[in-house]
Formats: C-alpha cells, sequence, structure tokens
C-alpha cells in the first residue's frame, strides 16, 4: 500500500513543499509506492504581495495566480478544506467545495494552511470593514471605490459627498500601506473623469497603533514611506486605534469622528483557524514547531508558513520566530519536503535557517522603498529592485509574462475607470470571505467517526 503524504494548504508554502516532493521522489509517485495529495479550497495559488495593485487595476485578478493544473504535475488535488486533524488517529477531515466532507488518513502530514485577517472585537467592525486579503475583496473593494466617487460626482449633498471620498485604511503595515498607496493613485487619476468633485474632498487616512509605519523596514526607510504618503496627500495616524465603525461613520480613539463610507481592514493576520483545534502547543497563536518544522511531540507532522512559530537561528534571541512572509513560506518549504523523504527514508533530519534578504514595498508608480541586502533604496531604484523581486518570487514563466505586459499596458495606457460589477449584491466584509469555515477539534472528529 501506497505511502500517502498530505499537504494542507496550496499558498507559498504548500504549492512549493508539493513541487519539491514531485521532483524529489518522481520516481515513486510514478510507481505508485507514494502518494502526494493537496488539499486546496482554489484552483491557484495567490501571489498576495500584488494584491493591492489588483484592487487599484494596475493588473489583472489572473495576472497573480498560479494555475495548480498547471503547476502540479504529479500530486493528486483534493479541492476543499482540512476543517479538523486527529494526530493520534492520523486523518484530517475534509470539507469539499460541494460541501461533503470525507476522512482523509495519512502517513505524513504537511501543514501549511496559512493566516485570515486578525479582528478586534471592535464595535461595527464585523459589519463594516472590507477585507483585503484575497481575489474577491481586492475585486470588491476597486468597484466600491470607483463606485463612491461615481456617487459623490452625482450626489446633490455635500455632507454625502464628503463621505464617499473619505477613505480610511486601517494597518500600517505591508498590506495596508501598498493598498492605501495604490489606491490613491487610481482616486487621483480618476478624478480626471469626474468633473464635479474638487480634487481636495478626496482625502485618503493610514491609520496603525504603532509609533512608526512599517518598523520592520527600519527607521530611516519608514520615514521616507511616511514621507513620500503624506507628500501624496495621505493622511497618516500612528499611535491611534479605531473604537467604533457605522455604515457612514468612523470613530477613532482619539475622539475624532470622520464620516466615512469605506473603512479597510488590513491590521494583521493571524493563523488559520484549523490549528487552534489541533491540541498541540501554540507560540503567539501559530504552531510550535522545531528547527526540522516537525511538530513537537508528533513525528511525521511538520507545519510551517504563516501558522508555523519557526524558531529563527540567523538570531541571537532563543525565542526569536521567523516573520511570517512569503520570503521564509518559500525557503521554508524545501526544507519540510526534504525533511519529508528523510522522514520516509529514516535519515536525518536538516534544519531550517535563512538570513533575510530584504524587504520591498510599492508605493505605486514610480515610487517605492526597498532594503534588499542591507541597502537604503527609494525612488525608481527601489521599484525596480522591487518589481524584480516580485518576478523572481512568481513560480511560473507564464505567470511572469502576464504580470510584465499589465505593468508595460499601465504604463502606457494608464487607467481604466470601469466597475465589473463583481458580488455586487454583497459586502466584501472579512467574515463573510474568511470566515465561513466550521472547523472540528479531536473530540469532534472522533465523535462523528464513531
Amino acid at each position: 500500500m501506497a505511502e500517502r503524504i498530505v499537504v494542507v494548504g496550496a499558498g507559498f508554502a504548500g504549492l512549493e513543499t508539493v513541487k519539491r516532493l514531485e521532483k524529489v521522489l518522481r520516481t515513486e509517485i510514478t510507481n505508485g509506492s507514494i502518494e502526494v495529495v493537496l488539499v486546496a479550497p482554489n484552483d491557484y495559488m495567490l501571489y498576495l504581495p500584488l494584491l493591492p495593485q489588483v484592487a487599484s487595476g494596475v493588473i489583472t485578478a489572473q495576472s497573480v495566480t498560479v494555475p495548480l493544473p498547471r503547476a502540479v504535475k504529479r500530486a493528486h488535488r483534493l479541492p476543499g478544506t482540512v476543517v479538523g486533524v486527529d494526530l493520534d488517529r492520523k486523518c484530517c477531515v475534509v470539507r469539499k467545495i460541494s460541501g461533503e466532507e470525507v476522512e482523509l488518513s495519512y502517513d505524513r502530514l504537511v501543514l501549511a494552511p496559512g493566516s485570515v485577517t486578525r479582528q478586534f472585537d471592535i464595535p461595527g467592525l464585523e459589519e463594516h470593514a472590507l477585507g483585503m486579503k484575497n481575489l474577491a475583496q481586492a475585486a470588491y473593494l476597486r468597484d466600491h471605490v470607483l463606485a463612491q466617487l461615481e456617487l459623490a460626482n452625482a450626489a446633490t449633498d455635500d455632507a454625502e459627498r464628503a463621505a464617499r471620498c473619505r477613505f480610511v485604511v486601517v494597518g500600517g503595515g505591508y498590506a495596508g500601506t501598498e493598498t492605501a498607496a495604490c489606491l490613491q493613485l487610481l482616486c487621483e487619476a480618476a478624478l480626471k473623469r469626474f468633473p464635479r468633485l474638487d480634487p481636495g474632498m478626496v482625502r485618503w487616512t493610514l491609520v496603525d497603533i504603532a509609533p512608526r509605519l512599517m518598523p520592520e523596514l527600519g527607521k530611516k526607510l519608514g520615514e521616507q514611506a511616511l514621507d513620500i504618503l503624506r507628500r501624496r496627500g495621505v493622511e497618516i495616524k500612528l499611535e491611534t486605534g479605531i473604537k467604533e465603525v457605522t455604515d457612514e461613520a468612523v470613530t477613532f480613539s482619539d475622539g475624532e469622528v470622520v464620516p466615512c463610507r469605506t473603512l479597510v481592514w488590513t491590521a494583521g493576520v493571524t493563523s488559520s483557524p484549523l490549528v487552534k483545534n489541533l491540541d498541540v502547543e501554540l507560540v503567539r497563536g501559530r504552531l510550535k514547531v522545531g528547527a526540522d518544522l516537525q511538530v513537537e511531540g508528533h513525528p511525521g507532522v511538520f507545519a510551517l508558513g504563516d501558522s508555523a512559530a519557526v524558531p529563527d537561528l540567523t538570531q541571537d534571541d532563543p525565542d526569536a520566530i521567523c516573520p511570517p512572509t512569503a520570503q521564509h513560506a518559500t525557503r521554508m518549504a524545501s526544507t519540510a519536503a526534504d525533511n519529508v523523504v528523510a522522514s520516509l527514508r529514516g535519515e536525518p533530519l536538516r534544519q531550517y535557517k535563512h538570513h533575510d534578504l530584504g524587504l520591498v514595498v510599492d508605493l505605486g508608480g514610480s515610487q517605492a522603498v526597498a532594503h534588499p541586502l542591507n541597502l537604503e533604496l527609494k525612488g525608481a531604484p527601489a521599484q525596480a529592485v522591487t518589481r524584480g523581486y516580485h518576478l523572481f518570487a512568481l513560480p511560473l514563466m507564464r505567470t511572469r509574462a502576464r504580470v510584465v505586459a499589465n505593468w508595460i499596458l499601465h504604463l502606457f495606457g494608464g487607467d481604466d475607470f470601469i466597475r465589473i460589477g463583481f458580488l455586487a449584491d454583497r459586502r466584501a466584509t472579512v467574515d463573510e470571505f474568511e470566515g465561513t469555515t466550521s472547523y472540528l477539534s479531536r473530540d469532534e472528529i472522533r465523535a462523528r467517526a464513531s
């Protein structure tokens, strides 16, 4: 009977793990002695770093996806979500996209379920905040922003017009900063098509509870990014939180009440709810694993990516863990796949260690800040490095070609200010697009099995 390796999730970590397993175990998969199963709800991997450019219309939604039918050659793909794992019985409960639930046994398990948007107990947040974590939310957000400009242009009431022209993005990390930067440029270009709107009326506000913008970039580059945004008219409110959200206003923690119809919530991520039901030790909400990516106390179970607290061996601090970035996830995948193979062959496992190559932030147009290999860059050189990094990180040549074609088309052709009508009768709230799956505990899995 074939040994079965189950990989949960098809993000950076999951897909790269499967590709590596297919390469190393090509003969065993072909002759049927080993079976690799990839469980993922979508038939694509989403390249999240370029999502703000999808929301702003710089590139199309298809361009930031890597089709699994093209990327996965020999592994079996099971379209669904793992909603529970019984580590003692070595089985997963998979809820297929049809709604049917099945048990899937495994000999080796690789957990890379990713993350979801982190929320807080803020009145009105669940009902009114728009997310920015997947394609549906990005497409909806673009439609929503353009709709607000159209409605403001047609409005006869000054108060309504001002409220529709006010946009608030919560979260001063990469996702929030790039979202605010890219959509602000979209609005600036769109104003030429809305003659009744005063450009000074359209206002973007970026809010974060931290004292600095993107602290991972370092003080100097963080201040440069902040300066670029402020010169473009983006208001930055640091050391400020959100107290309440309604359908017509946002209340900040400093007491300021802003009439507003758009609040985008990008205030960090947290592990997939799946890991919280595994009955294993967590570190800062993520699965505790060793440097070999193996879940402690469960040989043959590996975890990586956003849901795993992987020790950072490049740091002097013994409690340091790797940040949840795509750069680490793709490199962890090679270690995870090799260790799965080593465990099958009775060989020693190797430890994950990677020195961060630096960070890049696209602020739209020709503006960016980057920190590659300890170099501090801004402006056009930083933008060249940023886009080069994204092209290098995209898995397929076909996907890279699409992204380059979109960049060239946008450079010479500009924006198309159209709404595609995507899910026009629904609101892309965080819960609606990310919180629709219920997960099972170990006891619930066993009760269902009996």
